[in-house]
């Protein structure tokens, strides 16, 4: 691995009353924002690209599709704690994805992170992805199993953890950079729930997944701040 120990943390990290809103608000706002995860060589860190939003069973729209909707479980129970939290699971026995946990403990509502732009670390996300140095940004993070292959996060290691504490090697971080143009699209890769509009895009970022599921979009002007 080429990049060396001197990879360092962009940005500030972001408060917990950020994540203490509707999923839906939650996952807009974190577009354009960054997550960095501890390696073996330094910080590896990706800006959001792509997310998807998942009601709690709070919500009196019904999400059969969100981990949650049935209510806290041995499994869930990150989702229902204090927000800014990782929830991690596995898919097929095979890969990870993750969710932020957001809005009031209890609640269970949260964000899928669906596509980074890999921004530090490049090099060991390559090859924790079984590829080669340089290879393209879209194949390191393009994806929520890929971008948790890349940055080498699990379930057993990261489950849980606070995404908002200085000391964690999982973190959710503000460099300052703005969203521009979001697309709303349904989600995908589901069963149920499906026509919900709660997949928020970085319009014209080439690291986002599934380009040909964006037919549908709606198109949303630049958001200001909401720190």
């Amino acid at each position: 691995m080429g990049q060396s120990e001197k990879n360092e943390l962009p940005g500030e990290l972001l408060d917990r009353a950020f994540f203490e809103a509707p999923s839906e608000r939650v996952a807009r706002r974190l577009l354009g924002k960054v997550l960095a995860r501890r390696g073996r060589s330094g910080w590896m860190a990706g800006r959001i690209v792509e997310v998807e939003a998942y009601l709690g069973p709070h919500r009196k729209l019904p999400d059969p599709a969100a981990h949650s909707h049935r209510g806290p479980t041995p499994r869930n129970l990150a989702l229902f704690g204090p927000p800014g939290h990782a929830y991690v699971y596995s898919i097929y026995g095979l890969y990870y994805c993750m969710n932020v946990s957001c809005e009031r403990v209890g609640h269970g509502g949260g964000v899928l992170l669906r596509a980074l732009e890999p921004l530090v670390g490049l090099d060991e996300m390559a090859w924790n992805r079984g590829l080669a140095t340089g290879a393209a940004a879209k194949e390191l993070t393009s994806g929520p199993g890929r971008l948790c292959q890349a940055l080498g996060i699990t379930r057993s290691a990261d489950n849980g953890l606070d995404l908002l504490d200085p000391k964690s090697p999982l973190q959710l971080r503000d460099d300052g950079m703005r969203a521009g143009r979001v697309l709303v699209t349904p989600r995908i890769g589901i069963r149920h729930a499906v026509e919900l509009p709660l997949r928020f895009i970085l319009a014209g970022n080439g690291c986002v997944s599934g380009p040909k599921s964006m037919g549908r979009a709606g198109i949303f002007p630049p958001s200001r701040s909401v720190r």
